[in-house]
């Protein structure tokens, strides 16, 4: 079933969801790699890998950076302004880890091998243990906050991946 898209909690669950299958898929990807090369397979992979954590995983990030935590900040929990203080560090040290993956994914893509960099196994790790402490330590706030507030969230993210 779909999110509902006056529930930003529940898409940023449902992006979630999709964080922890393209990290997964990186690791699968490195395996597929050792066996069978950069075949038609492994491309299509490596572009869905490059695909999501180019477009959709820095919207993610905008999301909860830009509209969810300072909403959630607005509540004044000094352990909930903690844990997104650490989360918001994270993004920028997942983005680094994203960074290393860069030139494996794009000659992948493109049907050239590559060495798979050290970083894949950290990158899929901890994007997903990223992912699940968010949704323990954070989201759970979000019932904290009013139709009005949880109303300006979704909307700012729809605007945000609408197209003009």
């Amino acid at each position: 079933m779909a999110p509902r898209i006056d529930d930003p909690i529940e898409l940023l669950v449902a992006c979630h969801d999709k964080v922890r299958r393209f990290a997964g898929l990186t690791l699968r990807l490195r395996d597929h790699l050792a066996a069978k090369g950069p075949d038609q397979q492994a491309q299509e992979a490596a572009q869905s890998i490059l695909r999501y954590f180019n477009v959709a995983a820095p919207l993610h990030h905008d999301d909860e950076e830009l509209d969810l935590f300072p909403a959630l900040r607005q509540l004044a929990i000094a352990e909930l302004d903690r844990h997104m203080a650490e989360l918001e560090a994270e993004h920028a040290e997942l983005a680094s880890l994203w960074q290393s993956l860069g030139a494996w994914l794009t000659a992948t893509a493109a049907g050239q091998p590559h060495p798979a960099p050290d970083g894949v196994d950290a990158f899929a790790q901890r994007y997903q243990a990223h992912a699940q402490r968010e949704e323990d330590a954070v989201y759970p706030f979000s019932a904290r906050l009013t139709a009005e507030q949880t109303g300006r969230i979704s909307a700012a993210m729809v605007a945000r991946r609408t197209v003009a």
